[in-house]
């Protein structure tokens, strides 16, 4: 119930304050595209409107996946605490994408909601759990496999510890490097886009 519980959190604070910095920050942009690390190519399929939602129901099978697993392994607090508000970073920035922003933007094009203005980017709460907790749930999880390493080549004969070493370190070395360059992804700087009507939020009306 850990992970449940800390999605619904994480989801419910960045929303709320997406959609309260809307109608109060007049520099709240919209990401309609990808960021610097997936390149030009694939922002503009993130923009276009059959490829987006592609991108979008790929992304809704990895959360799917990182979740499930998640919430079905016994892990430590120390892995599941940090996973759960990453994946509910993530889980977040997509619900702007697939139709919550028109709620907590209306008028807005489809995209992610930023307004945290940080050297010369743009940020939401969501990317702030992503950045922050991604290096300490690769840190945990890394140990945790580090460790059922160790527990394993202690039972196997010599022989099949080598195997056993690369069959727990080839899988950890993939998540670990795929949940990096997908979080980072998720930390939606560059390449933002002011929403219609948005001078409206500077007189402090709704963009409606």
């Amino acid at each position: 119930m850990v992970v449940p519980a800390l999605l619904v959190v994480v989801v419910v604070l960045d929303q709320a304050a997406k959609w309260w910095a809307w109608r109060h920050f007049s520099w709240t942009r919209i990401n309609s595209g990808g960021d610097v690390l997936v390149g030009r190519t694939i922002s503009a399929w993130y923009t276009g409107p059959v490829t987006g939602a592609l991108l979008d129901l790929l992304d809704y099978g990895l959360l799917s996946i990182a979740i499930s697993a998640l919430a079905r392994r016994r892990a430590p607090a120390a892995v599941s605490v940090p996973g759960a508000l990453m994946t509910g970073g993530w889980v977040s920035n997509l619900l702007d994408r697939v139709g919550i922003h028109y709620w907590t933007a209306p008028g807005s094009v489809r995209g992610v909601v930023d307004f945290i203005h940080l050297g010369g980017h743009y940020y939401n709460v969501a990317d702030l759990f992503i950045i922050g907790c991604t290096p300490l749930f690769l840190l945990a999880a890394g140990y945790q496999r580090l460790r059922a390493a160790k527990r394993l080549a202690g039972r196997v004969p010599p022989p099949a510890r080598s195997r056993a070493r690369a069959w727990v370190r080839i899988p950890a070395l993939a998540g670990a490097g795929l949940i990096l360059v997908v979080s980072l992804g998720a930390a939606n700087y560059g390449g933002v886009n002011a929403a219609p009507r948005h001078t409206n939020a500077q007189n402090g009306g709704h963009a409606s």
